[in-house]
């Protein structure tokens, strides 16, 4: 009897290696192809600030699937029917923004796990594909993150990591900056303070820290603090950069652009 498939990030973090992934936010299976192919480990198709929608996201986790990456997807905020099925369609993960309670990290748990762990319905259309239809093998197959990026969120980090079926967070490091008052996108000793905070968390808890980074560089600089699992990017954030740099040679020019979170 052949072995179940399953969720091949698992056995990357197993092994404590560094994982790099892609950002889709373009709503088109050929952006996600080509992010997928880039060599990431992993890649998010985004459905909270991304322009996809569910009629998209089908062919975009295709895509991604096809190209070796694990496919994953962030959530629209409390959208918990579009998790299912985003899971249904074979997302091997999902992403969970603004989680500031121990409320909401149960929330993301129950829409992500089969019971008895959680109370996601039975529906594997796609998924049974490439994670089987055993409901005890998938459940340990998932990754569940929810993202840290609030004060609030802060104040009930050990709580929220302490949730059964949380796998590990995804840090906002946009609006974790801008809910501290200080400017998204920038890098200072005030925001790898928080940021180490969380690691220190996720540690104690056995939790998987990830982050979202501006560039490769920064990557480097997020794994250097802890942290494990770390996009770089986004498809239009490169797009948009990695033209205009080319535009400006042309032109005989210096580009401004030079990368972002989205």
């Amino acid at each position: 009897m052949a072995s179940p498939k399953g969720n091949p990030l698992r056995s990357q973090l197993e092994a404590h290696q560094p994982l790099y992934g892609g950002w889709c936010t373009l709503p088109t299976s050929f952006a996600a192809e080509l992010v997928g192919n880039s060599g990431v480990d992993y890649s998010v198709v985004d459905m909270q600030h991304g322009l996809t929608g569910y009629s998209d996201l089908v062919s975009m986790l295709q895509a991604v699937s096809l190209s070796g990456a694990v496919p994953l997807v962030r959530i629209p905020f409390g959208d918990y029917g579009i998790a299912q099925r985003a899971l249904d369609a074979g997302a091997m993960g999902l992403i969970f923004p603004m989680v500031n309670s121990v409320s909401l990290a149960e929330a993301a748990v129950r829409s992500c796990r089969y019971p008895p762990l959680g109370e996601r319905s039975y529906g594997p259309i796609r998924s049974r594909l490439h994670l089987d239809i055993d409901t005890e093998w998938v459940n340990s197959q998932i990754l569940c993150l929810v993202q840290i990026e609030t004060r609030e969120a802060m104040t009930h980090l050990d709580g929220i990591l302490a949730v059964p079926g949380i796998d590990g967070v995804y840090v906002g490091p946009a609006d974790l900056a801008l809910s501290h008052g200080m400017p998204p996108g920038k890098l200072s000793t005030d925001l790898d303070i928080l940021l180490s905070r969380i690691v220190e968390a996720c540690r104690a808890g056995s939790r998987i820290p990830a982050i979202h980074c501006v560039s490769g560089t920064d990557a480097q600089a997020k794994v250097a603090l802890g942290y494990r699992m770390c996009s770089i990017g986004s498809d239009s954030v490169w797009l948009s950069s990695g033209y205009a740099q080319q535009v400006a040679l042309a032109r005989e020019q210096v580009s401004e652009v030079a990368g972002g979170l989205y």
